[in-house]
């Protein structure tokens, strides 16, 4: 069993075979990973209190955290984290019991708190703080902190959140290919 995949209490990461964890990075208890999803260098992602789930073509970049908010009287379900396809977190954010849809790019070093929804087809300025139950809306840039809509996505934005994506694909069978350097997850 890798050190990268770790099992909380009963729960165990299922991870596609087409998914690329870097070894320097965990990802821990009820999470479940995509086909083609990347994890990149010292990235912790801890599905312990509740579920995490993470999209098809998904990249989450070096030093992202993403964690979850646990089951209360007051919020019986919690937050889980779910994160759609072809989304593009960048270097350093942390994500907290949130939901973001499909075809995003969460800036570099943005947070973005409980209960937040991130609609499809957005873009998310770098260092940016998306506050609990803020509802970013599908189509536009949001940037500041906390973070404010500031215009719609041109047809090439949009474009580049796909480009982004297939990108990061590319470059995961790369290191997938070189398996001096993988994690592979178990079969089972």
């Amino acid at each position: 069993m890798s050190q990268s995949l770790r099992a909380y209490r009963s729960s165990f990461p299922q991870v596609a075979s087409s998914t690329f964890v870097d070894p320097s990075s965990v990802v821990i208890g009820d999470v479940t990973l995509a086909d083609d999803v990347s994890i990149w260098p010292l990235v912790a992602i801890r599905g312990d209190v509740n579920f995490i789930a993470i999209g098809a073509r998904t990249n989450i970049q070096d030093g992202t955290v993403i964690h979850v908010t646990h089951k209360t009287t007051e919020n019986p379900d919690g937050f889980p984290t779910l994160i759609g396809e072809d989304v593009t977190v960048g270097h350093k954010a942390m994500l907290h019991g949130c939901s973001i849809g499909n075809r995003v790019l969460v800036g570099m070093s943005s947070v973005v708190l409980d209960g937040a929804v991130v609609e499809d087809d957005v873009i998310i300025g770098a260092g940016s703080l998306v506050s609990p139950g803020k509802r970013l809306v599908s189509g536009y840039l949001y940037f500041g902190s906390p973070a404010r809509q500031i215009r719609p996505l041109t047809p090439e934005e949009r474009e580049g959140l796909l480009y982004s994506a297939n990108n990061y694909v590319k470059w995961k069978n790369d290191y997938l290919a070189d398996t001096s350097s993988q994690i592979q997850p178990d079969a089972s």
